[in-house]
């Protein structure tokens, strides 16, 4: 069972690096796409120094706080799309028949679709919001507990993508449902929660996990709190429990494309 394992993690990590190593052939593409995403993300910064000079704290966050949201974000999304771009287009694989060629090979199939693909550009992310941590941290614990929330972060975008994706098991255009839902994290996470109210509140807890994935870290981060770190970790797992159950549910129910196609 443990050697099993072993080699499904060694598959993994050699197809990860395998990934990583197609994409740097061009190097010049490869430094573009992460300069340009860095100056992406930094582009943002304006509007918040410009904000944070006509009032003291925005919903109850100060500076420091709003960019370690910015950072988590950003480090997490990164983290999640350097290892596992392709569950972010899951839909696209089971509605258009295309898992085909995962079921075919000897590694365990979730593992074969989650690590066969890369994004690039996500690097970019993943080290803007590694250096936004570093600088915008109090103290040494801080980061580290902003390392930690980087990987929960991340497990949380990759489990979040794979449960919307599997629904595509048993309903159409969930395509669409996927990406929405999954970009809500980014676009609702980089603003406190002290500015949402009622029923909008509810929903980014509950519905979309934006909460789980940015806001309580951040919580965290800025004064410590056991219980709600617990509540993150736990949270974290019990998702991506969930997601692999529901993939594997809906994957008895998979149509073969009958797609004459490859993965070497």
């Amino acid at each position: 069972m443990l050697t099993a394992v072993k080699n499904q993690m060694r598959v993994c990590l050699l197809s990860i690096k395998y990934n990583m190593m197609r994409e740097m052939v061009n190097k010049v593409t490869f430094l573009t796409n992460v300069g340009f995403m860095v100056l992406n993300n930094a582009s943002f910064l304006a509007q918040w120094v410009i904000l944070f000079r006509l009032r003291g704290d925005v919903g109850g966050y100060t500076f420091r706080e709003i960019m370690l949201l910015w950072g988590l974000v950003a480090a997490s999304f990164g983290l999640s799309h350097i290892l596992f771009a392709r569950v972010f287009s899951l839909s696209d694989l089971i509605i258009g028949g295309k898992l085909d060629a995962y079921l075919v090979q000897p590694k365990n199939v979730l593992a074969s679709v989650l690590t066969s693909a890369t994004d690039v550009s996500a690097i970019g992310d993943l080290l803007y919001g590694i250096v936004l941590g570093l600088i915008c941290s109090p103290g040494v614990g801080c980061f580290f507990l902003f390392l930690l929330f980087t990987v929960t972060g991340a497990v949380v975008f990759t489990a979040f993508a794979l449960l919307l994706g599997s629904l595509s098991f048993w309903f159409v255009r969930m395509d669409l449902l996927q990406s929405q839902m999954v970009m809500g994290i980014v676009s609702f996470g980089t603003y406190p929660d002290g500015i949402f109210k009622g029923v909008s509140r509810f929903l980014l807890y509950v519905i979309i996990p934006v909460g789980m994935a940015v806001w309580y870290p951040v919580h965290v981060m800025t004064v410590f709190d056991a219980g709600m770190l617990l509540t993150v970790l736990g949270y974290a797992c019990t998702l991506a429990a969930v997601s692999v159950i529901v993939f594997y549910r809906g994957l008895r129910r998979y149509a073969s494309g009958n797609l004459m196609e490859a993965r070497l």
